[in-house]
């Protein structure tokens, strides 16, 4: 069965989920997972919500920009977020791009849409 899961058995043979593959962000051979990058991001006390795709790159073939929702009544910049991850995250799986957006795009059950995402990122 193929569930498009990414996961992994720890010594006890524990299944851990840790992302879905199509979230799966490759930078110059790193494997980057959006779950990891959004965690971090969620420790911010100004981000509500936060989705991480993959942006298009010419040099590293793909690098982490992260759409993000910002609390009511509060405020943050890139620069801001860029400095609080530095401390949590490896440098290469940093975002590049910050996006702030008012609503994210949603399925019927209510989960992000990513794809939509992506094509923002490539239509500009």
């Amino acid at each position: 069965m193929h569930t498009g899961d990414l996961g992994y058995l720890d010594e006890k043979e524990r299944l851990y989920i840790v992302d879905r593959k199509k979230d799966l962000i490759i930078r110059g051979g790193q494997n980057i997972y959006s779950a990891e990058v959004e965690e971090a991001l969620y420790t911010h006390p100004a981000v509500a919500e936060a989705a991480v795709v993959a942006q298009p790159d010419p040099i590293y073939g793909e690098v982490v920009a992260a759409f993000i929702r910002v609390k009511p009544g509060l405020t943050v910049t890139s620069e801001e977020l860029s400095h609080h991850l530095e401390s949590r995250i490896a440098v290469y799986k940093r975002p590049v791009t910050y996006r702030f957006v008012e609503e994210f795009p949603r399925t019927a059950s209510g989960k992000i849409r990513k794809v939509e995402l992506r094509a923002q990122l490539k239509n500009g």
